[in-house]
């Protein structure tokens, strides 16, 4: 019989694990809540039970703290940021989860994790089991033996890993696993705040370990030691001492190892669904089914009857086409816990022949609201080809109609629906809109008429979730859709395309989108009512997706054989850098490995002092803000960031650029996305515009490429002036920033004389600089300390015209209290528009995290307003050029600037359209100001 084994989680150490790594993209649901944590834990732990099949398996956590390491050190953990809020509500849903499911949680007044893990640990080995512990954590190690083993879970792509006796030796180098404890003693833990001895790091403990054996026989024989190092260890001997028994796990802790207590079991999975169902998590849910194997579960909550569906359409069933099937309601749900097209009643038709489309087209200029829904052939709209459009006008009912591949005759069918289309009087529905109206336009079919977009609509309502419609159907609507999956198969080689999917099939996914949205339209139009968003998306969102269809479609021309010589240039750059840091390194080796570059720059070369920052897995940190707080007083680092920087140029950039040119228009067109940025702001992609570089020389010259249509155009620029300054003045109502706009002062020589008591004729080029930081710093709450960064200044000085900047705008100060007491109240801040930004941690206990939130509280509604501002001028110019039948096209908005295809004979007229537009989007206290410049190329222009 194999050997029982035992599975032990350290839940803390796996809570704030899950936290972190979803840290950059947190996961909240449509409540607001943040479940990162809990998601996070629960994957990890069903990631072992699905891999390794325990026999026995128990969670442990923390309770109040470790009492006999305080007593013995009042300081122990005492510089540990307070838990995340996040993270302390996560708590208790995952102790409800695991009694649902069964699994015991063990926790004890006074003890940690560590000490009940360690104590069981040693319990069940007596009883012949072999144990994991289940932590990232690496103290453990002092407790492996051949029967207990650290089981580090999968993380970031790595796989997980296991260590027994030969990996804790060679880990740590030390003969056998309890040296851990005097490996951990002698370096200390920042982190749980264990003093250790001064200057002994990671290698020297090693060091010691291999001398001495361990610390008492290392402080028996400090004679054998020398200099710093002695004194150091002879003067903090008890430290040293005290913090072995700081480092070292408890295996006392009154609790007792029950073999049957700790078996796993079923868990109770309608308990544990309703609690997913809760949280909003859709694919936890099946994956517990996959994990525990209970495909045969079948909740059922009402009766299930077999839906109708697919019922085809002939030349002789006009009366089929538009009958309401007499249909039975179901609540029945799958094994998720959601409805699907299995469980729902439904009627989806395909309309095939001419007699029935005309009845379609009759039924569909008859209504004064209908979702649509294409499929096509590929992702990228300018190479897609229509399969189909489904439509939908009445829940849970709608029609499909199938293309030929065929271009001309594809091109007389869409024909037939041009009266729908293009009616001004009836609503068009859908979840991404701007994709449909532009593969609609391949065929030259406009979409007129009132909009409808489902994801602009979440977006506004809840701006920090995912908006896809899966999701928001799962979240809204309780049903989950057919995937597109289960369609054509997984990305790659053998994926089909929709075309060679069979009608029925196609039919039941295409009309389920169609109806799915519909829904989602009747669920968001009240809430957007009530969240005082509605004239947003009327006015602004819904406009503008006419207008990003319209410069998406347009892209911009790209002077390829500059980017191809540029990269022949760059390549020999990057060449000479890489033969500059090899000689100052004295060998070479990969630059791109941040494992051999670390090696190289502080254990070869020893920079940055006896105590480089390192990463959580142990190598170097070499990233942009250790190497930068560096580079000035290094001559190899300064040549490594411009090495970084013309690496990240040319593949990013100079050699991405020209693959991504349109094989039909020869144009660079980009993806704008209205639904990214929180902040309102749109964003760009495939390829981004929105981050070329233009701080850096190298950065401007990629600008170079983005040329005029052909020599009867220009390319016109035309930049907001210091917008987000000029939204500040204004929301706060700052008279002295206000005047000197109204003056046409420059704003940041006018704030250096009034901070510095000087007149504005003797201000410096260093005090404009410095109040041009303080300016925009402050948007952002920056902090005496960023300032110095940033400055020349020290501490002091910095605090010293921060605090001349406020009582020079003393409004703003007031302002920023006044935004933030808003946020505390409200749970959300605004812009100009009425755009929300919900700020879920403003009362976050945590100083850091509500920190944040406060900053954004201040900053949001002014990014937020500026993004309004110039979303209500692109609407505005565009609806403009198309009345005045111009040629001069809108190509790119990048920030706060708008480029645009100028045709020369416009030249004159369109510049003013576009400088009047620009300064009259908005009324402010102060004026909008635009900057125009024309070139052959965007550099030029800029």
């Amino acid at each position: 019989m194999s050997q029982k084994r035992l599975f032990l989680l350290d839940a803390y150490a796996l809570i704030f694990r899950g936290y972190y790594a979803f840290i950059k993209n947190p996961r909240i649901n449509s409540k607001g809540l943040d479940t990162s944590a809990i998601m996070g834990f629960m994957n990890s732990l069903l990631d072992v039970i699905k891999r390794e099949k325990p026999d026995h398996l128990a969670v442990a956590f923390d309770k109040g703290g470790s009492e006999a390491r305080l007593e013995m050190f009042e300081a122990y953990k005492a510089n540990r940021d307070e838990t995340p809020e996040a993270i302390k509500i996560a708590v208790p849903y995952i102790q409800e989860i695991l009694k649902a499911m069964h699994i015991p949680v063990i926790e004890m007044s006074g003890y940690e994790a560590d000490d009940i893990i360690g104590t069981l640990s040693k319990q069940a080995e007596k009883q012949g089991y072999i144990t994991y512990m289940v932590t990232p954590d690496k103290d453990f190690a002092q407790l492996v033996s051949e029967n207990i083993f650290v089981y580090r879970p999968a993380r970031m792509g790595n796989g997980i890993e296991i260590w027994g006796i030969p990996e804790v030796q060679e880990k740590f180098e030390v003969s056998h696993p309890e040296q851990v404890i005097d490996y951990l003693g002698m370096m200390g833990d920042a982190v749980d705040n264990i003093p250790g001895f001064p200057g002994v790091g990671e290698k020297t403990a090693k060091k010691l370990i291999a001398e001495f054996g361990n610390m008492e026989n290392l402080l028996a024989n400090t004679d054998k030691l020398k200099g710093k190092m002695k004194e150091n260890i002879e003067n903090n001997a008890e430290q040293g001492l005290l913090s072995k028994k700081l480092a070292r796990i408890i295996l006392d802790v009154p609790v007792k190892f029950h073999e049957e207590d700790f078996e796993l079991n079923t868990p109770d999975f309608e308990k544990v669904k309703a609690i997913f169902h809760d949280l909003e998590f859709r694919q936890l849910t099946e994956n517990l089914v996959k994990t525990f194997r209970l495909e045969g579960v079948q909740i059922e909550v009402g009766k299930k009857n077999t839906p109708e569906i697919n019922k085809q359409v002939s030349d002789n069933a006009q009366f089929d086409l538009f009958s309401t099937p007499s249909t039975q309601s179901t609540n029945t749900t799958n094994q998720s816990g959601y409805q699907t097209i299995e469980s729902k009643s439904h009627f989806y038709q395909y309309v095939s022949s001419p007699i029935a489309r005309k009845l379609l087209i009759k039924k569909l200029c008859s209504q004064k609201s209908v979702c649509f829904d294409t499929e096509t052939t590929h992702i990228k709209s300018l190479e897609a080809s229509l399969v189909g459009i489904a439509f939908s006008w009445e829940s849970k009912k709608g029609y499909y109609v199938p293309f030929t591949q065929n271009k001309d005759e594809a091109q007389k069918m869409l024909e037939e629906f041009r009266p729908f289309f293009e009616s001004e009087s009836i609503e068009k529905i859908g979840q991404n809109l701007k994709y449909d109206i532009k593969v609609l336009s391949n065929y030259g079919m406009q979409v007129k008429g009132p909009l409808f977009d489902t994801m602009i609509a979440h977006y506004l309502i809840n701006p920090d979730m995912r908006h896809n419609m899966d999701i928001l159907a799962e979240t809204y609507l309780n049903y989950s859709p057919i995937s597109i999956e289960s369609l054509i198969g997984k990305k790659g080689k053998n994926q089909l395309s929709m075309q060679q999917v069979p009608l029925e099939k196609q039919t039941e996914y295409a009309v389920e989108d169609a109806d799915i949205t519909l829904q989602l339209k009747q669920y968001f139009k009240p809430i957007l009512e009530e969240t005082g968003t509605q004239k947003l998306f009327n006015e602004i969102e819904i406009p503008l997706v006419s207008v990003l269809a319209d410069m998406e479609n347009e892209g911009i021309r790209l002077d390829v054989n500059f980017l191809k010589s540029m990269s022949i240039d760059m390549a020999k750059e990057i060449a000479l850098f890489e033969e500059k840091i090899f000689t100052e390194a004295g060998e070479t080796f990969n630059l791109a490995s941040p494992k051999q570059l670390g090696d190289i720059l502080f254990d070869k070369l020893k920079i940055g002092g006896p105590k480089p920052k390192k990463t959580k897995t142990g190598q170097y940190a070499t990233g942009e803000e250790v190497l930068g707080y560096l580079a000035k007083d290094h001559e190899i680092i300064q040549n490594i960031l411009e090495w970084r920087q013309l690496v990240k140029l040319q593949s990013t950039y100079v050699e991405a650029l020209p693959s991504q040119v349109d094989k039909n228009t020869l144009r660079v067109h980009t993806d704008y996305m209205q639904t990214v940025a929180a902040t309102g702001r749109l964003s760009s992609n495939n390829p981004n515009l929105q981050n070329i570089p233009i701080r850096t020389e190298r950065g401007r010259q990629i600008r170079k490429a983005f040329i005029a249509r052909n020599e009867d155009y220009i390319l016109l620029a035309a930049d907001y002036s210091q917008i987000e300054l000029r939204i500040i003045a204004a929301l706060s109502g700052e008279e002295n920033m206000i005047k000197a706009f109204q003056n046409n002062e420059d704003i940041h020589r006018s704030t250096a004389a009034k901070v510095f008591n000087v007149p504005l004729a003797e201000v410096t080029k260093e005090q404009r600089s410095n109040a041009k930081t303080v300016n925009f710093g402050i948007i952002y709450g920056v902090s005496a300390f960023g300032l110095s960064n940033q400055t020349n200044l020290n501490r002091s000085e910095s605090a010293a015209l921060i605090e001349a900047y406020y009582q020079t705008y003393p409004r703003l100060k007031a302002y920023i209290h006044e935004q933030i007491e808003f946020a505390r109240s409200n749970g959300f801040v605004e812009t100009i528009s009425g755009r929300r930004r919900y700020l879920k941690d403003i009362n976050s206990a945590n100083a850091v995290v509500r920190g944040a939130a406060e900053r954004n509280a201040v900053n949001a509604p002014i990014q937020g307003s500026a993004a309004d501002i110039i979303k209500i001028a692109m609407i505005n110019i565009h609806r403009k050029l198309k009345e005045g039948k111009f040629k001069t096209k809108m190509l790119l908005q990048v920030h706060d600037e708008l480029v645009f295809d100028a045709y020369k004979e416009e030249l004159d007229a369109v510049e003013k359209l576009i400088k009047s537009e620009m300064e009259q989007a908005f009324v402010l206290s102060v004026p909008l100001v635009v900057d125009m410049g024309k070139g052959r190329n965007w550099l030029e222009a800029h």
